[in-house]
């Protein structure tokens, strides 16, 4: 089946609405307070989802559809580079893991919002820490892969344009 580049943004960001659904119930529903990567990656996946909302509703042409897909390829690959380094951060023996840091809350209200930033990206001591899994991996390596996945489908897009010509299209919104 083919689908249109305006029909596969749709469904990433259907994907990206469900990502922060399940966010918000592991926050909220079973008590799993998010780290600054977590809430670093909660971001990129809203990015992500703007951009691809974006592309379903304006419904551009050609280039526009590449320029969605290349900019929803970076806001996805962004989130993998973060969610990567949340994996990175797991598998770090004990004696090397970075101190735990004060909340995010106290850091935006007492430091610069640089500071701060530096401190979202880089992890700290709470962000080693594997509070659930899945098939023996843990939820950030489970968001590494939705962000792959994510990038790849936004990336092939740039491709699918072809299609769009050749009226061959089967669902289109």
């Amino acid at each position: 089946m083919k689908f249109s580049a305006r029909l596969w943004f749709f469904f990433s960001f259907l994907f990206c609405a469900g990502l922060i659904g399940a966010a918000l119930y592991f926050q909220h529903a079973q008590g799993l307070e998010p780290c600054p990567l977590c809430i670093s990656q909660r971001i990129a996946v809203v990015v992500a989802g703007a951009v691809f909302l974006a592309a379903t509703l304006q419904d551009p042409g050609t280039m526009g559809i590449r320029i969605y897909g290349i900019t929803g390829f970076l806001a996805a690959a962004t989130g993998a580079a973060i969610a990567g380094r949340h994996v990175w951060l797991q598998h770090l023996p004990p004696e090397e893991v970075p101190e735990c840091g004060p909340g995010l809350e106290y850091m935006f209200q007492n430091f610069p919002i640089t500071q701060t930033l530096k401190f979202m990206l880089s992890g700290t001591g709470d962000c080693a820490k594997v509070d659930w899994t899945l098939l023996g991996f843990s939820m950030p390596a489970w968001t590494f892969v939705c962000f792959v996945t994510l990038a790849l489908v936004s990336l092939a897009q740039c491709w699918n344009v072809k299609r769009l010509s050749n009226r061959n299209v089967i669902y289109r919104i």
